[in-house]
């Protein structure tokens, strides 16, 4: 159905390299270097390990938030599965996500870093929905809710095109129909070779 397909916007690595250029200047700027990046699994991995790398920080960690209910949807809960992967008691930390959708998961990382007895903790995400339930202190983009996409980020580009390929699927089988199925209702152009190396190991008809 048209509401298992929305509008989608794919970032390219250009985007990434620019967001993760962006989110460090501010970070350096506010004198707010941290001595250790979370990052939130599995979207914030890729974003926490490109600001380690601009920002000159050597210690990076990992939370699992595990999002329930209806994949690519502005709604829906979240549930920390996976603690922190070392202590950041005394730490400056700052916490990333690739994006702050319904800002749960945020809101969990928070609460369960604190816990911990860092010194300092703030948030970064590259994009940042508005009226998201968390604001993170540094963010590339704001992308206003009434212009919610669901973002096909280059680290989830199979997972996702997968999950779209099947849905795609229901309203008409055979990759060509896929295909300009992702192109009309999702805004998505997907090379044919894609969904045929797809199908290589993941049905979707």
């Amino acid at each position: 159905m048209a509401d298992d397909l929305p509008r989608c916007r794919k970032a390219t690595w250009k985007d990434v390299d620019t967001w993760a250029d962006r989110v460090a200047d501010l970070v350096r700027d506010a004198g707010a270097v941290p001595d250790t990046i979370v990052a939130l699994t599995r979207g914030g991995w890729v974003p926490g390990r490109l600001l380690c790398d601009r920002l000159g920080v050597h210690r990076l960690l990992s939370l699992r938030a595990q999002h329930w209910g209806v994949t690519a949807t502005p709604s829906g809960r979240a549930e920390l599965t996976e603690g922190l992967s070392g202590g950041v008691a005394g730490q400056k930390v700052l916490v990333v996500d690739d994006i702050t959708d319904t800002g749960e998961s945020l809101n969990l990382a928070v609460e369960h870093v604190r816990a911990q007895g860092p010194a300092r903790v703030e948030t970064a995400a590259f994009l940042h929905i508005d009226q998201a339930k968390h604001v993170p202190k540094y963010f590339a983009e704001v992308i206003p809710r009434t212009e919610w996409v669901w973002v096909v980020f280059p680290w989830n580009y199979w997972e996702d095109l997968g999950t779209l390929a099947r849905r795609a699927a229901r309203v008409e089988p055979g990759i060509d129909a896929i295909r300009a199925t992702l192109r009309r209702r999702s805004g998505l152009d997907v090379p044919r070779s894609d969904l045929e190396r797809l199908t290589e190991y993941l049905p979707i008809d």
